[in-house]
């Protein structure tokens, strides 16, 4: 199971990060045209800079780790 799993995102810690970031975008996106109060109450829109920036430390994390294997 787990060599499957590997093998679905070519054993590259960033392909499986930007997969998880396409998912929980497209279910935020999807709650929020639905019913924007749906989402408030997980992300205050105060904490968005953070998260986007935390986002952006962990993808280049895993993209510089992988360089060094």
């Amino acid at each position: 199971m787990w060599a499957k799993l590997r093998a679905f995102f070519k054993d590259s810690e960033v392909i499986f990060w930007s997969r998880l970031q396409l998912v929980i975008g497209f279910a935020a996106g999807l709650l929020t045209y639905v019913d924007p109060s749906l989402v408030s109450p997980i992300m205050d829109a105060k904490y968005l800079p953070y998260f986007l920036f935390a986002n952006g430390v962990a993808t280049e994390y895993l993209r510089r780790r992988r360089d060094h294997l």
